[in-house]
């Protein structure tokens, strides 16, 4: 890092700026501390400040996380979303668990890569290798469960990813200063009373702001399906709720609309808490809560068709998926062929949670279907990949040779299934100024009447 970049992010954070929360961090070599950008606490001397690309980066170095800002919470860093090279690709599989269950070689195996040139790659850009970074991540998972649940701390070493207790005891020393009942002793009270198991697992899913929850739950509320989700209270107050199919087992999820600051809260009930970190970071990617909304109105609201549009709705997201397969075969079903595909082939929850009742059918249980059985066909058997490390590109070019998929239809599922910021409009102007944000354009222009 250069001494002007340095300089520059120095500046960030004398201003306490929580724009930049996430994406990057600072540590003070004389207390071996480090924060997020907003850090609140005294400002340390710039010779002092060292600068990290990620937490991970930080923890390897040494550096503990500061328990006033609690760094390893802040959303994740935009770019991630935005770039589409083999470094984005690894670090959303990370997010979503892959190194926990498959090792670093499973990791860089669906990345088409080396192990050496993964590890290489990713520490060259983040400062730290694969690892490190799902370290990293399995800290926080065990902090939240720490601190939120009334789980045994041998139980949350192993739903949070550990592969051995002493493992699990020695990142928690390293990273947070204290041993597991330490850190829960320390926390006793300040997030509210402990749950048990049956209750779920509450959360608070932190964004950099402003976000447009009133769209987003919108639009949940437009495309839910009954059965799978809900969206339920008045406007402003809603909850949207969904089943989730996960790695280990199913789950179901809980968000509320109102943000009591930073944050939207949620609910998870899992049938195995090993899926904490999977489904999180699927209903981050469902909510947009990674976006830089700087960045988005930056951009779109220089251009006079998206001025008003993008002042008029300040911190616009462009929602995800939470299942990607699942979204693409809605996307050709249609909701009423979603409707009888469920009560077809969707698989049951042991208990019905409400209205929520089964799981949507799985590519593999539609590949006979009349309409859905192309697009089945191709995800079951791998010629079209949609799950977070996907190649965008191979898969734009797979999707358009799958029959019964349209442009408009690949379109969405591009913009949705793949998380893909910079989808143009099929059927609107080509406008390439709005890159990288041509899905956040084409949603700006879906909520503007006429």
């Amino acid at each position: 890092m250069t001494d002007d970049h340095g300089d520059t992010l120095y500046q960030a954070v004398s201003s306490r700026d929580a724009r930049f929360d996430g994406e990057f961090f600072f540590a003070v070599r004389t207390t071996g501390i480090y924060c997020r950008p907003s850090c609140p606490a005294v400002t340390p001397k710039r010779r002092n400040v060292a600068f990290f690309p990620t937490a991970a980066a930080a923890q390897g170095h040494g550096f503990r996380a500061c328990r006033r800002c609690r760094p390893d919470a802040v959303p994740g860093s935009a770019a991630w979303n935005v770039r589409a090279d083999v470094v984005g690709r690894a670090v959303r599989m990370i997010g979503d668990g892959v190194v926990d269950r498959e090792g670093v070689p499973g990791l860089a195996g669906r990345l088409g890569y080396s192990t050496r040139q993964v590890q290489r790659q990713l520490t060259a850009e983040l400062g730290a290798g694969p690892v490190a970074l799902a370290r990293a991540q399995r800290a926080h998972t065990a902090r939240v469960l720490l601190q939120t649940t009334a789980l045994p701390v041998t139980e949350i070493a192993f739903a949070a990813g550990f592969s051995s207790v002493r493992q699990f005891n020695d990142t928690i020393r390293a990273v947070y200063a204290r041993t597991p009942t330490g850190l829960r002793a320390e926390t006793a009270g300040a997030s509210g009373p402990r749950t048990a198991p049956a209750t779920g697992v509450p959360l608070r899913l932190a964004y950099r702001g402003p976000y447009a929850a009133r769209e987003v739950f919108d639009l949940l509320a437009a495309e839910a399906l009954p059965g799978v989700e809900e969206v339920t209270g008045p406007p402003g107050a809603r909850t949207y709720r969904r089943t989730l199919r996960l790695p280990y087992g199913p789950g179901v999820v809980a968000v509320g609309e109102r943000a009591p600051g930073r944050w939207l809260e949620a609910r998870l009930h899992l049938a195995e808490l090993r899926d904490l970190t999977t489904a999180v970071h699927r209903l981050r990617r469902l909510l947009d809560l990674d976006a830089d909304p700087y960045a988005v109105a930056e951009r779109l609201g220089a251009d006079p068709r998206l001025a008003a549009a993008v002042a008029a709705r300040p911190g616009v997201r462009s929602p995800g998926a939470a299942d990607p397969e699942e979204y693409a075969l809605r996307t050709v079903l249609g909701p009423e062929g979603s409707a009888r595909a469920l009560a077809a082939s969707g698989t049951p929850l042991d208990a019905a949670d409400g209205t929520l009742r089964a799981l949507f059918p799985a590519a593999a249980e539609l590949t006979g279907h009349p309409v859905a059985g192309p697009l089945a066909r191709a995800l079951a058997d791998g010629a079209l990949r949609l799950d977070p490390g996907a190649d965008r590109e191979e898969a734009a070019r797979a999707l358009g040779a799958v029959p019964g998929v349209d442009a408009r239809a690949a379109a969405r599922i591009r913009v949705r299934s793949l998380g893909d910021p910079d989808v143009p409009d099929p059927d609107g102007p080509e406008a390439p100024e709005w890159a990288p944000w041509r899905s956040y354009a084409r949603r700006c222009l879906e909520l503007t009447p006429g």
